[in-house]
């Protein structure tokens, strides 16, 4: 079983000297994503946010929103463990310019992934829970995160759906044109 402290209903940081998760473990991160207002929760393996190295287990539900965004001065790989998503990459007027379509080892899917430049991106969810391993640099400074200035506000829900809905018919152009 898993030690941890809680910094709030969302993450929390692995205590023991050699964090283990297993199977019950991530049960629970599962049910504390889906009780969770934003579907989300985080286990962070590194000691503190001034690490310089930060890796996390990350569970998210079908409906994370996670905000168009791009990390100035690091890089970021996924290992996802279950589920899919869609990772999006946009330029900097909004354009998507990839999608990388990640699944756990047996979907057939690309599994993992590595960004080293600072692009802005964001995550879809495809299944009903996605559990990743997220590696990135530290320190985690939240002016190190840039979010796009042509994503919707974070707390306008309409807005928000509107690009939702948006983005996915756009994706779908895109797979039906390749």
């Amino acid at each position: 079983m898993l030690n941890m402290r809680l910094v709030n209903d969302e993450v929390g940081y692995a205590t023991d000297p050699i964090p283990r998760i297993d199977r019950s473990d991530i049960q629970a991160m599962v049910d504390r994503a889906v009780a969770s207002p934003r579907g989300r929760m985080r286990v962070c393996t590194h000691r503190s946010p001034d690490d310089c190295l930060h890796e996390m287990l990350i569970v998210h539900t079908k409906d994370t929103y996670v905000r168009p965004h791009k990390h100035e001065g690091k890089s970021e790989s996924f290992h996802v463990i279950e589920g899919l998503m869609d990772v999006v990459v946009f330029d900097a007027s909004g354009g998507v310019t990839d999608v990388l379509e990640l699944g756990d080892y047996r979907s057939g899917r690309t599994f993992y992934y590595r960004m080293r430049e600072p692009l802005f991106h964001t995550l879809l969810i495809r299944s009903d829970v996605v559990i990743f391993h997220e590696i990135t640099d530290g320190p985690f400074r939240p002016s190190d995160t840039v979010f796009a200035s042509w994503e919707p506000p974070p707390h306008d829900e309409a807005a928000r759906n509107l690009f939702l809905t948006n983005l996915t018919q756009q994706l779908l152009r895109l797979k039906n044109d390749a």
